[in-house]
């Protein structure tokens, strides 16, 4: 098999559009969101995700090709491999943010930098987790529900995703919707546009003109001569982000977990494509380029994509890899994509991202059984009550909690009249990932009337409530945060819980007529 064949134009225009979307979004929301200064982002972040990107392109590339040698075939394709959308917002709003606004309540004179040394430890954990569960990520897959593990990641895109950037699409309607009619049109209709130009090059070409004509771009100051950032190891950093691992470690643990299992899931459906690689050396570079993502800065872990059978199909193989990694090397490394964040507006490109978390819910209904559609809603709640926990803590602190005035227990009192219990969204919130996987698998084995393997599941909550990393949170001046104590109410609850499941078998009788 030749490195390069002309399936690989057609492979890489696609994967690196979809790594471009997502350094796009890792550019707005670090410089808009989290306030990092320019040279943070493209000093630092960018040039670390070019490091991780070009570990894992490369390694890939090179596997596929050496497959392709040993088995005498000409149409290996490799695993597609990039940044986690996923990981992505889960790092920005549930550890570097809330980590930003804690030191900003504190009054420590650089917030931005605590929120990038914290989104340093979560990604070197996550990468940790998926080099070392490389090993172990059969065993992980098999015990837990697959409801549970993907209504959890759907949980997660539909709130922090999907209905972040419905707002904003209806807040820019020429564009938003203009644009989601294209990415609905052909992701969902499965029609192409003539001259075989693909659905996600048009939305971001007709987004960004629109925005041109209706003057959401240019965005910002014109960026100015291009530049050159090397990747430089930030060894003392890293260091120094270590003590953040522990209190968001219920936000690392179960997003590293998915990381890994959801690579799995790709590898299995690259074999069934008929490309069959090895599972332990495929996972572990996986979680080398995370892991070389926080050493040199960058503070997004990266994962393996799904759509090898798409990619395949259209006849990549090797070459798209190698060309993504040396187009993720010239983007962030040269300033070229604080011209395109100039240029190119991210209305343009956000039903692209929508598309993302409509698909990731619809497959958690789709592939999980059919029986156990109830068990995927149930595992979507708690990310979506987490989500409207921030919502709240934003209106809050709109109406100056955290900068002009406290927060504090009174906040319960003052949102009770409204039969708003506050206190539930915030106890909710914290640990909420792993909240939905215990809640999702209770229900999956009540549903299989596998009651001992549910009241399991149910103390699990118990032990992590009991350890404080779930439910528990303190007031700060600036936050309901994650407090690393234990939460005994909950934990008792769960308990009470576990016991029912366990008796469950001799105080109730089976009732085939349903409800």
């Amino acid at each position: 098999m030749r490195w390069f064949v002309r399936g690989d134009l057609d492979g890489f225009f696609g994967l690196a559009l979809d790594n471009l979307v997502q350094l796009l979004l890792i550019d707005a929301l670090c410089r808009f969101v989290l306030g990092f200064p320019p040279e943070l982002v493209y000093g630092r972040v960018l040039p670390g995700a070019a490091v991780s990107l070009v570990v894992g392109n490369l390694f890939y590339a090179w596997q596929a090709k050496k497959l392709a040698d040993r088995e005498g075939r000409t149409d290996i394709c490799a695993l597609p491999y990039g940044i986690n959308t996923v990981s992505l917002f889960g790092h920005v709003f549930l550890v570097m943010l809330p980590a930003k606004l804690g030191a900003e309540a504190a009054g420590h004179p650089d917030p931005a930098t605590v929120a990038w040394q914290a989104g340093l430890a979560a990604t070197l954990g996550s990468g940790l987790i998926e080099a070392v569960g490389a090993l172990v990520a059969e065993r992980v897959r098999k015990a837990t529900p697959r409801a549970a593990l993907l209504s959890t990641l759907a949980g997660i895109a539909l709130s922090f995703i999907a209905l972040g950037f419905l707002f904003r699409t209806f807040a820019r309607p020429v564009v938003g919707l203009a644009t989601l009619g294209v990415v609905l049109l052909t992701y969902f209709g499965r029609v192409k546009f003539r001259g075989g130009l693909p659905g996600g090059l048009v939305a971001v070409l007709l987004g960004t003109a629109l925005g041109w004509a209706t003057g959401i771009a240019p965005v910002g100051p014109s960026p100015g001569a291009p530049f050159l950032h090397l990747p430089i190891p930030v060894v003392g950093d890293l260091l120094a982000s270590l003590p953040y691992l522990l209190p968001y470690m219920a936000v690392i643990v179960p997003m590293g977990l998915f990381n890994l299992v959801g690579s799995l899931q790709n590898i299995e459906s690259a074999e069934a494509a008929g490309d069959r690689f090895p599972t332990a050396p495929s996972l572990a570079v996986n979680g080398l380029g995370s892991i070389a993502a926080a050493l040199f800065g960058s503070t997004f872990p990266t994962t393996i994509y799904i759509g090898h059978p798409g990619w395949k199909a259209m006849g990549a193989r090797a070459g798209y890899s190698v060309l993504n990694a040396a187009f993720a090397t010239v983007v962030c490394l040269t300033g070229t994509l604080a011209h395109i964040a100039w240029a190119i507006p991210i209305e343009a490109g956000m039903a692209i991202v929508l598309w993302i978390g409509i698909v990731i819910t619809a497959q958690a209904f789709v592939a999980t059984p059919q029986k156990h559609a109830a068990a995927v809603v149930v595992g979507l709640l708690p990310g979506v009550g987490a989500w409207g926990a921030l919502m709240a803590k934003n209106g809050l602190r709109a109406a100056g909690y955290g900068s002009e005035k406290p927060f504090t227990e009174e906040l319960i009192g003052k949102f009770a009249p409204s039969d708003t219990w506050i206190h539930g969204a915030f106890a909710l919130e914290q640990g909420f990932i792993f909240t939905a996987m215990v809640l999702a698998a209770v229900t999956v084995y009540i549903i299989e009337r596998r009651f001992r393997v549910a009241a399991g599941w149910a103390a699990l909550g118990a032990v992590l409530s009991a350890t404080g990393l779930a439910h528990a949170y303190q007031f700060t001046f600036g936050d309901a945060a994650m407090a690393l104590f234990p939460a005994w109410e909950h934990a008792i609850g769960y308990g009470v819980m576990a016991l029912l499941l366990l008796v469950a078998e001799w105080v109730t009788v089976e009732d085939e007529g349903g409800h």
